[in-house]
């Protein structure tokens, strides 16, 4: 865990493919560079991410409720059609393939946290709850590759860069043969950050379809 130390210092002073951001760590915002308070949910949206939120962040988004659905997905629909062969569709390949997933989930956020610290990079999602469906989808898919400095600016996600595919490539010193390629890593990379799309779409829209779903059933529990 050397560079969550260092991350803690610097504010003081395919299976693993996904680095996911579980829900509770995205907090919501007018955009990715300007803050509205009419849009958030909080005063404090634009405070900086602080040591044990990283760590936290790190944690939510390896074993979580949504990393772990996401790399039980995965594993799952890996062992249903037997990718990468190597790892056979009974029980056993499903462990390996979890245990993988989990190993390269807590790879990527570990590096992503730590490096990022380094220059103020923050890895949590900001929503963007105030604006159209288009534009918030569209939000998604930006700060897929973006990230908030300190000031609350928008910065491309360098420490994400670095982070998705170094752990994957990294990760084929411990793949079996025939998934430890660099073709293969290209790929999971890829899909890397296809996965960190997909989760910052979900903590864009859940909230309110959660909202909508309870206050439906509250609405049905007094009639």
């Amino acid at each position: 865990m050397l560079l969550l130390a260092s991350a803690a210092m610097a504010q003081k002073v395919m299976p693993g493919t996904l680095a996911s951001t579980a829900g509770p760590d995205s907090y919501e915002g007018a955009s990715a560079s300007t803050f509205n308070p009419a849009s958030s949910s909080s005063s404090d949206a634009r405070q900086p991410i602080t040591p044990q939120e990283r760590i936290q962040w790190v944690v939510n988004g390896t074993i979580g409720p949504e990393g772990l659905a996401g790399e039980l997905l995965g594993a799952g629909w890996g062992t249903l059609f037997n990718s990468p062969k190597a790892y056979g569709t009974h029980w056993e390949g499903f462990g390996d393939r979890l245990g993988m997933s989990v190993a390269g989930n807590l790879t990527s956020n570990t590096i992503e946290a730590g490096l990022g610290a380094a220059w103020g990079e923050d890895p949590r999602y900001i929503r963007d709850g105030g604006a159209s469906f288009g534009h918030r989808l569209g939000h998604a898919a930006k700060m897929t590759f973006m990230a908030q400095d300190r000031d609350g600016n928008s910065i491309p996600a360098y420490a994400r860069f670095i982070a998705i595919p170094g752990s994957n490539f990294l990760s084929n010193a411990w793949r079996a043969p025939g998934d430890d390629t660099a073709s293969r890593a290209t790929i999971r990379t890829g899909l890397g950050f296809l996965g960190r799309f997909g989760d910052n779409t979900f903590d864009e829209f859940w909230p309110d379809v959660k909202q909508k779903l309870f206050h439906r059933r509250a609405e049905q529990a007094r009639n």
